[in-house]
């Protein structure tokens, strides 16, 4: 024990002769020796545990996944290069957010950033980036949507979009978006659906009240975007084409073979609108296709809700998009024979 003690007091011998003769010291010259020390370990924790590492990854993207916790979040910008010290950053967080946590998102490292500019990105979502303007026309459908967000973003994975959005034909809202670049295919799902959930929400009442299932309507719908150009005209039609469900004729819609194999009015044969044995065909099945086969905008939702009540049964779109309506089939071939080629 003794010769333990011994040892330890050797060891610390010169620390303690170092002590003394510091407090030996004129009070001025320890006062210097003071304040710069200070400024050592000021400038020391800085180095090591606020400013950015060396061979911080400037000009790349980090991604920070939802789900993920604070410590795994920490560890991944320890690895990157991004903090020197996970707990200063894990701190940090804590006092800028409490429990609030960090925000999942894309972040973008345009030059080396110390630890509290970090800290303040990822607490408060500031990625750095500049989302991009995208607009889907009403009538889009989700192929058209697909191959949009694949123009605008060559790294989508448009496959994956059509994939998860099988179900989900004339769901995704026509209108404005804003996206990150490196958008997911299920984000921009997500952000479609909740926008059509907030529009249908001014219908619930007018669907109620008209006796169809919002799949009806939607369906409906859809047909009247691709059938007709302005609202009056989407109303007679709607109106047209409940008359024919009522009565049990067939709708015979061209603008289902769109969806069937991409035909338009004027490509569609007699063969295919005999044969074609898809349900989408409503030359051979009585009655609304299986579902939506575009995603409908406003008007055309609003036309099928409230129809217009007409005698006419029949009606056709010349070449300027004029749409000329019949009241029986003799006089709706006559204007076939006059306006179609």
């Amino acid at each position: 024990m003794f010769s333990n003690l011994k040892n330890l007091s050797q060891t610390l011998r010169p620390y303690i002769d170092r002590a003394k003769g510091y407090l030996h010291l004129p009070q001025s010259k320890r006062m210097r020796i003071t304040v710069y020390g200070g400024a050592t370990l000021v400038l020391v924790f800085f180095f090591f545990f606020i400013s950015a590492p060396i061979g911080f990854p400037s000009g790349s993207l980090i991604s920070i996944e939802k789900g993920m916790t604070l410590t795994e979040a920490a560890r991944v910008l320890d690895e990157r290069k991004i903090v020197q010290s996970p707990f200063m950053l894990k701190a940090l967080v804590f006092v800028l957010r409490g429990e609030g946590g960090i925000q999942s998102a894309e972040y973008f490292l345009p030059k080396p950033q110390n630890v509290l500019t970090i800290a303040w990105r990822l607490t408060h979502g500031q990625h750095g980036l500049n989302p991009i303007r995208v607009t889907f026309p009403e009538g889009v459908s989700n192929k058209e949507i697909a191959l949009v967000m694949k123009q605008k973003f060559p790294n989508f994975d448009d496959e994956e979009f059509l994939r998860i959005a099988d179900n989900d034909e004339g769901y995704l809202f026509p209108d404005t978006y804003y996206f990150l670049p490196k958008v997911e295919p299920r984000t921009v799902l997500l952000a479609l659906t909740n926008n059509f959930k907030l529009k249908l929400k001014d219908f619930e009442e007018e669907v109620l009240m008209s006796g169809h299932t919002i799949h009806e309507i939607l369906t409906m719908a859809s047909l009247l975007e691709k059938e007709a150009y302005t609202y009056e005209d989407m109303r007679v039609i709607a109106g047209l084409l409940w008359k024919r469900i009522e009565i049990g004729m067939p709708l015979q819609v061209d603008a289902t073979f769109l969806y069937i194999n991409g035909k338009t009015t004027f490509d569609l044969t007699l063969e295919d609108l005999r044969k074609n044995e898809s349900p989408y065909n409503t030359y051979k099945h009585k009655g609304l296709p299986p579902g939506p086969i575009v995603n409908p905008g406003l008007l055309a939702i609003r036309a099928t809700l409230n129809p217009r009540e007409t005698p006419y049964l029949f009606y056709l779109s010349d070449l300027a998009s004029n749409i000329h309506f019949s009241r029986t089939f003799d006089e709706h071939k006559v204007k076939k024979a006059r306006y179609l080629p």
